[in-house]
């Protein structure tokens, strides 16, 4: 199962922090693992960390009007939205 990150910048930390948006969206997909960051630096600039199991569908997932909602109700600006995939040797 890979491991992604995410990384982007939003309106309110403390709102992304402690919304549930982000595992009801993600959890029908199967992801476990979700983990969150922010940059100690500048509180706009956060990430989420998790185990996704098929990346095909998590793809298919975020181009969806359902992921646009999950986004704005956070607060992520979704223009700077960068995904990385965890890279195996």
């Amino acid at each position: 199962m890979p491991t992604i990150i995410g990384y982007h910048r939003v309106k309110d930390k403390d709102h992304w922090l402690s919304s549930r948006k982000r595992a009801e969206f993600f959890r029908p997909l199967g992801v476990t693992g979700i983990r969150t960051f922010v940059d100690p630096t500048d509180a706009t600039r956060v990430a989420v960390l998790m185990d996704v199991p098929d990346l095909d569908a998590f793809e298919a997932a975020m181009q969806t009007p359902a992921a646009a909602a999950a986004m704005k109700h956070d607060g992520v600006d979704a223009a700077s939205l960068v995904v990385l995939v965890e890279a195996k040797p």
